[in-house]
């Protein structure tokens, strides 16, 4: 789907790519509205809708968690900090051999696999008091 490039879409995407973290659509709303003041969080919310739909953005949606979203699009896993929810890429190369094996094993056809590691991030390891 080919979206129309609307100047409000523009905004949005553009904060995406400009971040390296996972944005709550509220974050991404507070960012937009300082380059365009008379935004409606309501249109954000919408183009975020729009641009995932055409798969120019990701929504990552951690259970239970606030959903988040990405400009990166090439296949990548993540890390999520069960302590202060943050959300990290991860640059280990995804294993598209085990999308084949899955395949293989089911009989089902596997589209692509999504990972995410689970535990302390470097921040919230340091805090935490030793545990020996």
């Amino acid at each position: 789907m080919k979206l129309r490039h609307t100047r409000q879409r523009e905004a949005v995407l553009e904060v995406l790519r400009s971040v390296h973290s996972h944005p709550t659509a509220d974050w991404v709303y507070e960012v937009v509205k300082k380059t365009l003041p008379h935004i409606s969080k309501g249109t954000v919310y919408r183009n975020l809708r729009m641009l995932c739909e055409s798969g120019e953005v990701s929504e990552l949606d951690f259970s239970g968690a606030m959903r988040r979203f990405e400009g990166r699009q090439e296949s990548h896993y993540h890390f999520r900090c069960r302590r202060c929810g943050e959300v990290f890429d991860l640059d280990e190369p995804v294993n598209h051999d085990l999308d084949r094996r899955i395949a293989e094993q089911t009989g089902f056809e596997v589209a692509y696999h999504h990972l995410v590691f689970r535990g302390l991030c470097r921040d919230c390891r340091s805090k935490q008091p030793d545990q020996q």
